[in-house]
């Protein structure tokens, strides 16, 4: 006959195990160290939040409490919104923004690959040398460009169209970077074995190169859509007609037409922001796989 345990006994067997197991994960340094690291991540991301929480606070704010140092929000004003939308014209700005940051995306992803490939898997005389100028660009900063690039745009007769706001950023040395560093990570016995399949570099590039590589790719398309959707400096140097600003630029404009109403900017950036809020949210996986592609091997 089987007798009942006494619950007044000491755990034993697996059940001892965890309870010491748990025991030490809170008496152990380890532990304390864990704690440590998680209040030090509550801290930075509070911080980093923020400034977006104040920015929605406003944006559904009236206009005389905008300036009031409070953080709890009162009574919602949501007309705020409409009015921004209408007032600022911020349909047509995002759809321009949509459409420039489209094609940027675009042709950095194609441009990247294909310079990759040639950095990463072609011979030719001073590629090395290549790569290395190809990369010291990044040393020079967008703003020691802007006055050679307006000239040479003017010349193309891109002022105030797409392509004028989108031509200076269709190659990117860091996509370049990103591209062929992750080729090269690749067994290069399947490029041994594309060859003997018959494929040549463009067969090997559909068929086994990309779709290795896609997070990797992925990444650098969602960097690229969110750099040209925060252009500012340029948008506002090419376009001159009202039409065809971006949403960036439009928010000055809305800024100007509202100095008395600080509400109606805060209302305009929250609703430029969430474009970008949706692609975080849709491709967060694979900016993670792309920046952690190639950091494990095995």
């Amino acid at each position: 006959m089987v007798q009942n345990a006494d619950p007044t006994a000491p755990p034993t067997g697996t059940s001892a195990i965890l309870a010491a197991g748990r025991a030490r994960a809170w008496d152990e340094p380890r532990g304390i160290r864990r704690v440590l690291r998680y209040a030090l991540l509550v801290v930075i991301a509070a911080a980093v939040l923020f400034p977006v929480y104040t920015t929605v606070l406003a944006a559904f704010s009236p206009s005389d409490r905008v300036l009031d140092r409070r953080l709890i929000p009162g009574e919602p004003t949501f007309g705020v919104i409409a009015k921004a939308w209408t007032e600022g014209r911020l349909g047509r700005y995002l759809w321009n923004s949509f459409l420039v940051a489209m094609l940027v995306t675009i042709a950095q992803v194609v441009t990247s690959m294909l310079s990759g490939y040639a950095f990463a898997h072609l011979r030719f005389p001073g590629r090395r040398v290549g790569f290395a100028l190809f990369l010291s660009t990044l040393l020079v900063p967008f703003e020691a460009t802007v006055v050679v690039n307006l000239d040479t745009i003017e010349w193309l007769g891109g002022i105030n169209t797409i392509r004028g706001l989108a031509l200076p950023f269709m190659a990117s040395a860091v996509g370049t970077f990103l591209i062929r560093q992750a080729l090269l990570t690749l067994p290069s016995e399947l490029r041994d074995a594309a060859r003997v399949d018959g494929l040549g570099h463009i067969g090997y590039l559909r068929h086994v190169a990309i779709p290795l590589v896609r997070p990797t790719l992925g990444a650098l398309a969602l960097f690229s859509f969110l750099a040209s959707w925060n252009q500012y400096l340029w948008p506002s140097q090419v376009v001159t007609r009202d039409d065809q600003h971006t949403v960036q630029s439009g928010l000055r404009l809305l800024g100007k037409s509202g100095l008395n109403e600080p509400n109606l900017v805060m209302a305009g950036t929250v609703i430029a922001a969430v474009p970008i809020v949706i692609a975080l949210v849709l491709f967060q996986r694979q900016l993670v796989r792309g920046l952690t592609a190639g950091a494990v091997k095995g």
